[in-house]
């Protein structure tokens, strides 16, 4: 089973930056693909960037194109998602998902209702944006 630990998430005042780290532990060659999902008070779970094992290649949401960046070491844990230019619509609770499906491939899904069901998560954390 595969575990992951979010951290860097904290108060930030709009336009600048943050640089989250998931850390995976267990049966790491357990997941194909790993993605950063956020979550607003009141609001669904939205798919934010994905990135997948295999090639490396990545999807983003339209809303963060262009700002966000989710990358990995060349030991391919962790994963970052390195977020500029941070707006007040971007706060919430961010979480890092792992997906163990075989056929899963990070293309076209970040950001398009409903997420996709990623089966491991952390615990997730706090991103708060000051105007």
């Amino acid at each position: 089973q595969v575990q992951l630990v979010e951290s860097g998430g904290g108060l930030v005042q709009s336009g600048g930056s943050l640089r989250l780290s998931c850390v995976v532990s267990g049966f790491t060659l357990d997941y194909n693909a790993r993605a950063w999902f956020r979550q607003a008070p009141g609001k669904e779970r939205e798919g934010v960037a994905c990135i997948n094992r295999a090639d490396g290649s990545t999807d983003y949401a339209e809303f963060v194109k262009g700002r966000f960046t989710i990358y990995r070491d060349n030991a391919k844990n962790p994963v970052y998602l390195h977020m500029n230019n941070l707006k007040p619509e971007d706060p919430g609770v961010y979480y890092c998902g792992a997906s163990s499906e075989p056929m899963y491939y990070c293309e076209g899904a970040m950001g398009v209702p409903p997420p996709p069901d990623f089966d491991s998560w952390g615990q997730g954390t706090q991103v708060t944006v000051s105007s």
